[in-house]
C-alpha cells in the first residue's frame, strides 16, 4: 500500500467533507455566536477548522518546527464572513495538498515540534503529528462545528453518510 497517496486521498475527502459544512453555515450567521458561555465563538471556531486544514498542516508539513517566544501573542484567524473563510479555505488548502504530495518517508519520520515559551508541547514524529494535530483535530472540531450550524438553523451536511437532514 502507498501510504502517502492513501493519506492525500483521506486529506481531500476530509477536506471536502469540511468544505460541504463551512458552505452550510447560514448566510447571515453571526461570527459572535456561541452556544453556550464556555463555548468559542462561531468564527474563532470556523477559523480554528479552517487553519486545521489550511495554515496548521502547511506549517506541519514544510517545517520542522513551530516556535514562538514566551510573550507571542497569537492573532487567531476570524473569518468576517462565510464568503473569506471559504476564499482561505480553497486558496490554503490547494497549498497544502501540493505540500503534502512532496514529503518524502524520511520526512515522514523525522520529529516536528510545537514550542512555546522554551518548552516544547509537541515533539513527535511528523506522521504522527500530522494525524493526530491536523486530521483528528480537524474531525473533532468541525463535529463542534455541526452544533453550530444545526443551532443557527442551517442543515448539517451528512459527512460518513448522510445526515438526518439530508433524508
Amino acid at each position: 500500500m502507498d501510504f502517502q497517496n492513501e493519506l492525500i486521498a483521506e486529506y481531500d475527502r476530509e477536506a471536502g467533507r469540511t468544505r460541504k459544512l463551512f458552505e452550510a453555515i447560514p448566510a447571515d450567521a453571526d461570527m459572535n455566536f456561541k452556544p453556550h458561555e464556555k463555548s468559542m465563538p462561531l468564527g474563532r471556531l470556523a477559523g480554528h477548522v479552517a487553519d486545521m486544514t489550511g495554515d496548521w498542516a502547511l506549517h506541519t508539513l514544510t517545517k520542522d518546527k513551530l516556535e514562538f517566544a514566551a510573550d507571542h501573542k497569537w492573532e487567531q484567524y476570524v473569518p468576517a464572513s462565510k464568503t473569506a473563510l471559504l476564499e482561505k479555505f480553497d486558496r490554503e488548502r490547494a497549498q497544502v495538498r501540493k505540500a503534502l504530495a512532496a514529503v518524502t518517508p524520511e520526512q515522514w519520520d523525522r520529529n516536528w515540534q510545537f514550542v512555546f515559551g522554551g518548552q516544547a508541547f509537541i515533539d513527535q514524529p511528523r506522521y504522527q503529528v500530522f494525524r493526530d494535530y491536523v486530521m483528528n483535530h480537524l474531525v473533532h472540531h468541525r463535529a463542534q462545528l455541526g452544533v453550530y450550524v444545526r443551532m443557527l438553523g442551517g442543515k448539517v451536511p451528512g459527512a460518513y453518510g448522510p445526515s438526518s437532514d439530508e433524508m
